[in-house]
């Protein structure tokens, strides 16, 4: 026979190679024409809770506060353009329970 057999060490290499490959891979939600991560939306929630503490209760803007937020991840950046950005933003907060991690939530792809 012309291969070699892998070495113990070698195939361990192999293990983690895959496994490290596998949860390097997104969970991405699809709402409302926009596509972003699961982890942006679990920062958009620290933010969010971070942003509570800080205003006055009664004030409200036409954008989200996050929206002028530098922490905010890119791929919800584009969210602020939308006229409805905090409809979207407290639907992406709602999608992003651990049912999006589970994969019970439509809106969710790349799930475990």
């Amino acid at each position: 026979m012309g291969g070699k057999a892998m070495s113990g060490s070698q195939l361990w290499a192999a293990v983690v190679l895959l496994l490290l490959l596998q949860s390097a891979q997104s969970v991405l939600i699809k709402y409302d024409g926009f596509q972003v991560e699961l982890e942006s939306v679990k920062k958009l929630n620290e933010l969010e809770k971070q942003l509570a503490s800080n205003s006055l209760p009664g004030t409200s803007a036409p954008l989200p506060a996050v929206c002028h937020h530098l922490a905010l991840p890119e791929d919800l950046q584009p969210v602020c353009a939308s006229q409805k950005a905090a409809s979207i933003f407290e639907a992406l907060s709602t999608i992003a329970t651990d049912e999006c991690e589970l994969c019970i939530n439509v809106a969710c792809t790349g799930c475990y």
